[in-house]
């Protein structure tokens, strides 16, 4: 059997002391999340940031650097993420979007609210990538390459 790794993307956005997250239904819980998901096929890793964003919070998302790649195996479901977080500024906030069906909401939590919530957040990868972020690591766009057949 191939092993194969699940590609995500997720948006870290910090305004006014505040980060943007989405409260989502997974299996039936409650969850808090950065603005994240699946890297979709012929689609760049950036332009998939861009649309997740968008998709589950109406933001258009403007990536300014890349915080991490990160790989998290799930327990207890064999399954391994590969997560690339962006750091980024919301350019414009859609009125009324429609946001995917398992998004609840959009919530902006300022860093010590999200620290109380750590049994609500999805994964440990939301919160290793707000610490990350929050001390300073970033790296060039320029590091990722889409490299085609022309």
């Amino acid at each position: 059997m191939t092993w194969k790794p699940h590609v995500t993307v997720a948006a870290i956005i910090e305004q006014d002391n505040r980060f943007l997250l989405v409260e989502e239904k997974i299996d039936g819980e409650l969850v808090l999340n950065q603005p994240a998901g699946h890297l979709e096929s012929g689609e760049s890793i950036t332009d998939a940031v861009i649309r997740e964003t968008r998709e589950e919070s109406g933001c258009i998302f403007k990536p300014q650097f890349l915080v991490g790649l990160y790989r998290w195996q799930m327990p207890d479901k064999n399954r391994t993420y590969i997560r690339y977080s962006f750091a980024g500024k919301v350019e414009q906030i859609i009125e009324n979007a429609e946001l995917d069906p398992d998004i609840i909401r959009t919530l902006w939590l300022s860093y010590d609210d999200i620290c109380k919530q750590q049994s609500s957040l999805r994964s440990p990868l939301v919160m290793q990538c707000i610490d990350d972020y929050r001390s300073g690591q970033n790296f060039s766009l320029n590091l990722l390459k889409d490299i085609s057949n022309d």
